[in-house]
């Protein structure tokens, strides 16, 4: 499983995400199944929410997982990320999909199985982990799975009903598999939250005039506010 980073730009105000965010934890709680996109340029802060939702995730079982770049080939690679916690589950599940779940992850032999199959297989298994306590799936950097664990993600998202289970994934652009489930955009930060975090990475009077340049081209996004300043002297 791999882990959210700790590192990234701070989260500041961010009420309109925080809320809709806040808003699908509590449907979940109570026992109704969402699933939501993030959506935006690296460094605009999904990964920051992503942290706050796990943060707000009290009381629920967490898995998480992110897309890697290198892996992008290898099938089923980003949803045994996911999924592996969840695998003492796996002899508990219909025989078909028992068997068709277990050859995606190289569990059992035979032939390449059924993605519908493996669909749902996984949300079955979702949903039995969920009968305890609701589950939260986080999914960062969405645009890097495969496409077949992309595919049976979407399938199962498009599917949460009365489920206790809520998936959120965050991805810069997300591929055709995720269209139609809902998204929410993020985008860069409104101009004072944008004063507050560049004042405090430089720590000298700066012109105003270079001010407004550097507000301008970062266009609100965290990250570039972090690094663009950096090289800057007095």
């Amino acid at each position: 499983m791999l882990a959210l980073s700790d590192a990234g730009p701070p989260l500041l105000n961010r009420q309109r995400e925080r809320t809709v965010l806040d808003g699908l934890l509590e449907d979940v709680r109570a026992g109704r199944g969402r699933a939501l996109m993030l959506r935006g340029e690296a460094g605009v802060g999904k990964s920051a929410l992503l942290r706050h939702t796990l943060e707000a995730a009290a009381g629920m079982r967490v898995v998480r997982a992110a897309g890697v770049e290198s892996e992008m080939e290898l099938a089923y690679a980003g949803l045994h990320l996911l999924v592996a916690p969840l695998l003492d589950g796996l002899e508990g599940l219909p025989g078909p999909q028992r068997d068709a779940l277990g050859v995606a992850f190289g569990l059992r032999q035979g032939n390449p199985p059924d993605r519908f199959m493996v669909g749902l297989a996984v949300l079955t298994l979702l949903a039995e982990a969920a009968e305890e306590r609701a589950l939260l799936c986080v999914v960062d950097d969405t645009q890097w799975l495969d496409r077949s664990s992309a595919q049976v993600l979407a399938f199962v998202a498009r599917r949460l009903l009365a489920e206790p289970v809520g998936i959120v994934f965050a991805a810069r652009e997300p591929g055709r598999e995720f269209q139609g489930l809902a998204e929410l955009e993020v985008r860069g930060l409104a101009g004072p939250d944008a004063h507050t975090l560049l004042r405090s990475v430089i720590r000298f009077p700066l012109d105003d005039r270079i001010k407004e340049r550097i507000l301008a081209e970062t266009n609100g996004n965290p990250l570039a506010l972090l690094e663009l300043p950096r090289g800057l002297s007095a």
